[in-house]
């Protein structure tokens, strides 16, 4: 059987326009997988109040949505080399509105639940299709520039996540529900943007089979060990049986999908891939950084609620600096690459600014000022933004176009898997050290105010208890920070080794076509 798609008399070469009116609609879908996974962040606490759901409900209402999005990355950046690109896209924008009503109208914590990983495969889509779509209308050294409007899109999602649940939280004729609601006009708008905006040419396959195999033994193997990582530590211990049992299922299914992988036609994640050094070492980058991003930076915000004392809203709002680090330095190295055709030097000059400015939260307490603690924000704001985009441009540049798709999504899927890693392992990490501070502040006269893994409530604290909760805090996150650090540090002499290539010219959908005539003049001859 061969697929073909409908053709849509697209050019392969697109003006500066035709590219800004097509990526309207990939920054509106962005944006809405960006604001899907930030803007609960503030109101989980008033969310599972509400729903009289336990301390154990909060880990996987935030580890439902990103294990979802985790897994299903690989297969979405799969069925983009497949299929058409366009229609996959809406298809992901079709799951976050589904996931989205159904999270906000749940009246039960396992529908929330439910209704996190509908919307989690959904942003899974938006996050690989997104790519793998401006690889195929930009030419790598056009790139940089539109890759930065892109970070700008990210950094914009981030701050706007957590400071709009904060008002929408704080708002009594709003409430929490509207967390889930807000992100369902954007995405509509971005299903309709795509209809009317991108154009891509018609592209034949030949004999296409899907690898269900490999796609199911990769998900259920990644699923494994990523609910792992989850829950030890939280739920049972880390050397437990429950361990043994998860991390050896989810070792034996990816030793399993990895046999598979190189014995189908289609894989699902093409391994030879991993061949090329670029590929090989910008994945591994991308895993680092996502265990000092997502690690480092997601415990900010409880944070400025608990070590400062400051309202959800506000805590939006501290955010601000790190993000205008990361929207400054994404755009302007962005427009600088594509100007010079010079890439390496900003994945080296940002892995060395994210890790400095690990190592400067790691300094911070209860006690730090605002303007200090801004300054070491925008530090490793900086650093992210000229790293995170330009590894995707430095894999997108050295492979064929037909593998584009694979490429792009084996990057984003690292990187999620990392910041997962990352998330899990050092919120243990917090839990210990705050405990172990609260005992050595308390000694043997008092109680500690919170017992297991719950949230204290200032609030209901006497004015000496909140104090030692504070500072428990604060040295617990400064720890974080410095975990965190090597992490970076490691991402830095992976990007060392990465061979800088002359960017390509030519647009994905160029070199695809080239690669079919020449693939055709070589089965005539």
């Amino acid at each position: 059987m061969t697929v073909t798609e409908a053709p849509e008399q697209a050019p392969t070469s697109m003006s500066n326009r035709q590219i800004l009116q097509a990526m309207s609609g990939l920054m509106a879908g962005m944006f809405v997988a960006i604001l899907a996974s930030t803007v609960v962040a503030n109101a989980l606490p008033r969310i599972l109040a509400d729903l009289d759901a336990s301390q154990s409900s909060y880990t996987w209402v935030v580890t439902s949505e990103l294990l979802a999005m985790t897994a299903t990355v690989p297969l979405w950046g799969k069925l983009s080399d497949l299929f058409n690109k366009k229609l996959l896209l809406q298809l992901s924008l079709g799951m976050f509105v589904a996931g989205s009503l159904l999270a906000g109208f749940s009246q039960g914590v396992g529908l929330l639940i439910f209704s996190r990983v509908v919307q989690g495969t959904g942003a899974g889509g938006l996050t690989a299709l997104a790519q793998v779509v401006m690889a195929a209308i930009i030419p790598p050294r056009r790139l940089g520039k539109y890759s930065g409007i892109f970070g700008a899109v990210f950094a914009i999602g981030t701050v706007a996540g957590p400071l709009i649940g904060g008002l929408l939280v704080d708002t009594s004729w709003l409430g929490w529900r509207w967390c889930f609601f807000i992100g369902v006009p954007f995405a509509l708008a971005a299903i309709l943007l795509l209809q009317r905006t991108l154009k891509l040419p018609a592209t034949v396959r030949r004999v296409v089979k899907i690898d269900f195999l490999g796609a199911f033994l990769i998900v259920a193997g990644v699923c494994s060990l990523l609910i792992w990582t989850s829950l030890a530590g939280n739920e049972f211990d880390w050397a437990s049986w429950q361990t043994g049992v998860l991390t050896g299922l989810g070792v034996v299914l990816l030793v399993v999908a990895v046999f598979v992988e190189t014995r189908v036609a289609e894989p699902i994640i093409p391994l030879k891939i991993f061949r090329n050094r670029t590929i090989a070492l910008t994945t591994l980058a991308s895993l680092l950084v996502g265990v000092a991003m997502f690690g480092g930076t997601v415990f900010l915000s409880q944070y400025f609620q608990i070590s400062l004392g400051k309202s959800p809203t506000v805590a939006g709002l501290m955010s601000l600096p790190m993000i205008l680090g990361l929207l400054v330095s994404s755009t302007v190295a962005g427009q600088i690459i594509s100007a010079t055709g010079r890439w390496k030097i900003y994945l080296v000059s940002g892995a060395v600014i994210m890790t400095a400015g690990l190592a400067l939260l790691s300094t911070i307490g209860s006690d730090t000022g605002f303007g200090l603690l801004s300054l070491y924000m925008v530090v490793l704001g900086i650093g992210l933004g000229m790293l995170m985009q330009n590894l995707v441009l430095a894999a997108q540049n050295d492979v064929p176009a037909a593998q584009l798709g694979a490429a792009t999504s084996v990057l984003s899927f690292f990187r999620s898997m990392g910041g997962t890693i990352g998330t899990s392992v050092l919120g243990a990490v917090l839990a210990s050290r705050v405990s172990s501070e609260l005992a050595k502040s308390l000694g043997g006269s008092g109680k500690a105010p919170a017992g297991g893994n719950t949230v204290p409530n200032l609030a209901d604290l006497p004015a000496p208890m909140r104090a030692i909760v504070e500072h428990a805090y604060g040295v617990a996150t400064a720890d974080l920070f410095l975990v965190a650090a090597p992490f970076a540090a490691l991402a830095l002499i992976t990007v060392i080794f990465i061979k800088e290539k002359p960017l390509k010219t030519t647009s994905g959908m160029q070199r695809l076509a080239e690669e079919a005539e020449a693939e055709a003049s070589a089965t005539a001859v």
